[in-house]
C-alpha cells in the first residue's frame, strides 16, 4: 500500500513544515510489517513555485487584462494591479530568475538586482523612493552597510515577491496570501457552510485551478492508495479541503485522511457529516498511533481506531481505544526530509523584526527536545490538550542521533527547536554534548524565561551554537503574570534576558495585550517596562499579540475566575477554538494596539527609546454626539495616563 503524506498551502516558504518529516520517519519503521511505501510532498511550496513561474505570471496578466477590458470605465484599479499590468512582460521575464536567486541558486544576480533596474518595482517599494534610480538606496546602506550586496538584493527580491502576492490577492483570489490561504474560512468557524460554499460554488480562481492540477499530479505521480493531509494552521485548511476534493475526483478509490495542529485544537466537537465528503478519516492529536492503527486496519490487520472520526449512517462518530497508548519519543524514529526538494525552498528577508527574519530566512531542520510543555500552567494556553499536557522528553542520545541524521541527509547544520518550551535541563545536556563532540551547528528555539538560565548556562548555550531564543513576557505586569500563572516576574525576565544578551544570544519577547482585567494603565506601564528592557539591551526583538480566549484553556474553561463572561457561542458543528468574551474593565484595546505596535517598530530600530511612551498613541478621532462636535485632544497624552513605573526600574533589577 502506497501512502502519501501532504502539506497543503500555505506555510512558510523557506523550510518544510516538520509534520510529514516526523510521520514519514515513524511509518517507515513499520513499513515492512504493514507492507507500506511511504512518501511525502510539500504542496505549499509546489503551489508557490507554480504561481511564481513565467507561464503562470503570463496567464495572470492575460486574465487581468481581460477583466480590465470589461470593467466599467473610470472604475478605480488597485495600485498593485495597475503597476503589474504596466510592466507585465518584465514580471514574466524576471520572476523565475528572482525566485532562483532567493533559492540561493543564482547568487551573481544580486549585482543586477541592487542596481535597481532589473526588477520592476511596485507599491511595496514605495518606502525606498525617491531614490528608485540610485545604485544603492540610503536606507539599504544604513541597514546593510556597503558590503551587503547580497543581503540588499535579497531584501529587494523579497519586496518583489510581496508585490506579486498582492497582485494574486487583489486581482485573482482574495483568499491568497504567502503564508496562509483562505484562513478566515477556517478559524473558529462553527459552521462548515462558508468553507463548503467556497469549495463548491462558482468558478475556481486561477489559484484554485493551479492547486487542483497540482493535487491531481501528486496523487498520480505517487500512485497513492492513502493520502494523509496535515492542516497545522487555519491558513492550511482551505488548501487541504481543496486538494482532497481534487484527489477524490481523480482517484476515487484513494483513502483520504486529515490531521494536524488545527484539527487537534478546533475539531474536538466535530459533528458536520459533510466533512466526510472530502475525507474518510479525521484523526486527533499526535499522528503516530492513530495512523499506525488506521493503516493496519486498511491492510487487513485487526487494529482498533484511535482518536479517529468517521461517518457512520450519516452521523459523525469518534472511535478510539482507551487501552491504546501514544508512541513515546524513544520509539518515534528519526525524521526524514526524503522526497522533499530541499534546494527549491525560498528564503525571503524581513527587515522589520529580527526574529521574524530568522524564521523566514534560511533552511532550518526542525527538531524537538520534548513533546508537550514541562510547565503546562499558563492560564491562556491549551493546557488541557495533548500537545501541551502530555510531557515526554527525548533522551540526549536520541536528539543527537536525529541531529546527525538530518545533517547527513540535508547538508544543513541549522536547527530550529520547535518545542512548546524547550526544557532548560535538556538544553544544558544538549549543549554539553555538542561541545564535547565538537559538532558545529547553529540553533535557536522557544523557552520560558526561567531563573535556571544563569549567565553560566547562557554562555554554554552560546558556545554550543545557540544564536537566539524567544519567550513569553506577555503583559510585562507582575499582577497579570501572576494571574496568567506564568511563573516568572518582570525582574526575573530582565535578568535572564540580559544573561542571554551578554552571551551574544538574540532575545525575542512575545508580548500580549487585552488580557482579562487589563486596564489602560496596565498597558501603558507594560509598554514602559518593555521600553526599558530594549534600552537596557535585554531584548532585541518583540511582537505584540492581541489576547484571545480559547475554548481549551483555563480561561476558556473557567472564565469566572478571571473576571470575564463568555458570550454564548453559535451552534458548533465544525471548528471551535477562539471564544468571544466580555471584560467589564472595558479598555479600548484596538486603540491601544496601534500605539503598541508603533512603539515596537521604533524600539527594534533603536529609535524613540528616550520618548515618553504616551507619544506612541494617536489621539482619538473627533466624535459627534447629540449634534455637537467634541473637541479633538491636542496630543496623544490626553488619551492615556502617564506611566507609574519608575524610570530606572529595569536598571535597578539588573543591578
Amino acid at each position: 500500500m502506497r501512502v502519501l503524506l501532504l502539506t497543503p498551502p500555505m506555510t512558510q516558504l523557506n523550510t518544510p513544515y516538520p509534520a510529514t518529516a516526523y510521520l514519514t520517519g515513524f511509518l517507515r519503521l513499520h513499513a515492512a510489517d504493514l507492507g507500506l511505501a511511504v512518501t511525502q510532498a510539500d504542496a505549499s511550496l509546489g503551489l508557490f513555485l507554480r504561481l511564481y513561474s513565467a507561464p503562470l505570471v503570463a496567464r495572470l496578466a492575460d486574465e487581468l487584462r481581460g477583466r480590465a477590458r470589461t470593467t466599467a470605465r473610470g472604475a478605480p484599479m488597485p495600485p498593485s494591479i495597475a503597476h503589474f499590468l504596466a510592466h507585465a512582460q518584465r514580471y514574466v521575464d524576471t520572476v523565475e530568475p528572482a525566485i532562483r536567486f532567493l533559492q540561493r541558486r543564482d547568487p551573481s544576480l544580486a549585482l543586477r538586482i541592487v542596481g535597481r533596474a532589473f526588477l520592476p518595482e511596485g507599491p511595496r517599494f514605495a518606502h525606498l523612493q525617491p531614490a528608485a534610480h540610485a545604485a544603492l538606496d540610503e536606507r539599504l546602506n544604513a541597514a546593510f552597510g556597503t558590503l551587503g550586496t547580497t543581503e540588499q538584493a535579497r531584501y529587494l527580491a523579497s519586496l518583489y515577491v510581496d508585490d506579486l502576492a498582492d497582485v494574486w490577492r487583489d486581482g485573482i483570489d482574495p483568499r491568497f496570501e504567502l503564508a496562509r490561504y483562505g484562513e478566515r474560512l477556517a478559524a473558529s468557524a462553527p459552521s462548515f457552510d462558508p468553507l463548503h460554499a467556497a469549495l463548491e460554488s462558482g468558478e475556481p480562481t486561477l489559484v484554485d485551478a493551479t492547486l487542483d492540477e497540482l493535487a491531481r499530479e501528486l496523487v498520480a505521480d505517487h500512485a497513492a492508495d492513502v493520502v494523509a493531509i496535515t492542516a497545522p494552521f487555519p491558513g492550511n485548511v482551505y488548501g487541504a479541503f481543496r486538494m482532497a476534493r481534487a484527489i477524490r475526483a481523480a482517484a476515487p478509490k484513494a483513502t483520504l485522511v486529515l490531521g494536524g495542529g488545527w484539527v487537534n485544537t478546533e475539531l474536538r466537537r466535530l459533528s458536520e457529516p459533510r466533512v466526510f465528503d472530502y475525507f474518510d478519516y479525521v484523526t486527533l492529536d499526535d499522528g503516530e498511533r492513530p495512523m499506525l492503527n488506521l493503516l493496519g486496519r486498511l491492510v487487513g490487520k485487526s487494529a482498533p481506531l484511535v482518536r479517529t472520526y468517521v461517518r457512520k449512517g450519516g452521523e459523525v462518530a469518534l472511535e478510539t481505544d482507551a487501552a491504546a497508548h501514544d508512541v513515546p519519543q524513544r520509539d518515534t524514529g528519526i525524521p526524514t526530509y526524503d522526497g522533499l526538494p530541499l534546494s527549491r525552498y525560498v528564503s525571503v528577508m524581513e527587515m522589520l523584526n529580527p526574529m521574524h527574519r530568522l524564521w523566514s530566512d534560511g533552511r532550518w531542520n526542525k527538531i524537538t527536545l520534548a513533546h508537550g510543555c514541562y510547565w503546562k500552567k499558563c492560564t491562556f494556553c491549551d493546557v488541557s490538550l495533548d500537545y501541551i499536557g502530555r510531557y515526554d522528553r527525548a533522551s540526549t542520545d536520541l536528539v543527537m542521533q536525529r541531529i546527525r541524521a538530518l545533517i547527513a541527509e540535508s547538508g544543513e547544520t541549522g536547527f530550529h527547536l520547535v518545542d512548546e518550551a524547550a526544557p532548560p535541563a535538556a538544553m544544558r545536556a544538549l549543549a554539553k554534548r555538542l561541545v564535547a563532540d565538537k559538532l558545529a551547528i547553529t540553533w535557536w528555539g522557544n523557552i520560558r524565561f526561567e531563573k535556571t538560565f544563569t549567565p553560566e548556562l547562557c554562555a554554554l548555550l552560546a558556545e554550543s551554537g545557540c544564536v537566539a531564543v524567544s519567550g513569553g513576557l506577555e503583559v510585562a505586569s507582575d499582577r497579570l503574570l501572576e494571574l496568567m500563572k506564568k511563573g516568572v516576574t518582570v525582574e526575573q525576565v530582565a535578568r535572564v534576558t540580559r544573561a542571554f544578551t551578554d552571551a551574544g544570544i538574540m532575545v525575542h519577547a512575545y508580548l500580549m495585550y487585552g488580557f482579562p482585567t487589563e486596564t489602560v494603565q496596565d498597558t501603558v506601564d507594560a509598554l514602559e517596562r518593555v521600553r526599558q528592557l530594549f534600552a537596557a539591551g535585554c531584548i532585541q526583538s518583540a511582537y505584540w499579540h492581541r489576547f484571545a480566549a480559547t475554548a481549551h484553556s483555563p480561561i476558556g474553561l473557567h472564565p469566572d475566575r478571571y473576571g470575564i463572561t463568555l458570550r454564548p457561542p453559535a451552534r458548533i458543528e465544525f471548528a471551535h477554538n477562539d471564544v468571544e468574551f466580555h471584560d467589564p474593565v472595558g479598555a479600548d484595546h484596538d486603540f491601544l494596539g496601534t500605539g503598541l505596535r508603533k512603539a515596537l517598530y521604533n524600539y527594534m530600530h533603536g529609535a524613540g527609546l528616550d520618548a515618553d511612551v504616551r507619544t506612541w498613541f494617536e489621539p482619538r478621532a473627533t466624535e459627534r454626539r447629540a449634534g455637537k462636535r467634541r473637541r479633538r485632544p491636542r496630543s496623544a497624552r490626553a488619551n492615556v495616563p502617564a506611566t507609574t513605573v519608575a524610570p530606572d526600574l529595569i536598571e535597578r533589577y539588573l543591578a
